[in-house]
């Protein structure tokens, strides 16, 4: 299974989920080797595994990192917004920002936004992007603001892919109604401790939104105290 693999490196790590199958395309293979996950996770970065970053949180497993950018990659174009909501340490919402780059990151209405309630973290999430390569905020297509991830980030909306890093016991309807028409939000839904499914809503042109259940999860609750 991929979550017992351990890289010697960030590469390894990268290959052996490649291997697994959870990386599917190369865009999204090349957007994490360049994000490398040491500069985001200080214990045991190359394990897939969930570990702490501190402030009573953690960072998710890559694996379940490597299946948001899969499922959201068709999302991410030049000129396209996204938003991760509970970015957390940062690690993830830098991968959006090398995958769009990589598309053609020099579009001018390219944004990649995270949103982080606890304010240690969105300090810590800034000085890991910086010291990871400060061009990401510079570039200002990469931005982390501070707030409740459950609201969205209404002044940069609307947003054509969502991706929320904690469980809601039930999807958020403001990330539902920031969601551009052919956009895709994806949201791991369920009580704390309880069943919980990683859900996927695409929204059609029309506005209507269509709902698939893609897997089991297990995350920490989406509140305004902690993130995954």
């Amino acid at each position: 299974m991929a979550w017992r693999s351990v890289g010697a490196n960030n590469a390894d790590l990268i290959r052996q989920l490649r291997e697994y199958g959870v990386i599917a395309t190369e865009a999204v293979a090349q957007a994490m080797i360049a994000t490398d996950r040491k500069f985001y996770s200080p214990r045991n970065p190359y394990m897939d595994a969930p570990q702490s970053i501190g402030h009573g949180v953690t960072i998710s497993a890559p694996h379940m990192h490597a299946f948001a950018l899969e499922y959201l990659r068709d999302h991410m174009k030049p000129g396209f917004r996204v938003l991760d909501v509970g970015s957390g340490s940062g690690y993830l919402t830098a991968c959006f920002w090398r995958y769009l780059k990589a598309q053609d990151g020099d579009h001018e209405n390219t944004r990649v936004v995270g949103i982080e309630h606890q304010a240690e973290l969105v300090k810590q999430s800034i000085a890991n992007l910086n010291i990871d390569d400060d061009s990401m905020l510079k570039s200002g297509k990469l931005i982390i603001v501070e707030g409740d991830g459950r609201k969205g980030a209404p002044d940069y909306a609307p947003f054509n892919a969502i991706h929320v890093g904690a469980a809601a016991p039930e999807t958020p309807k403001a990330l539902l109604d920031q969601l551009a028409k052919g956009g895709r939000l994806i949201v791991p839904v369920g009580p704390e401790g309880g069943e919980q499914y990683m859900m996927q809503y695409d929204k059609d042109e029309a506005g209507k939104i269509h709902p698939t259940r893609l897997m089991g999860v297990m995350y920490v609750p989406l509140t305004d105290l902690r993130r995954s």
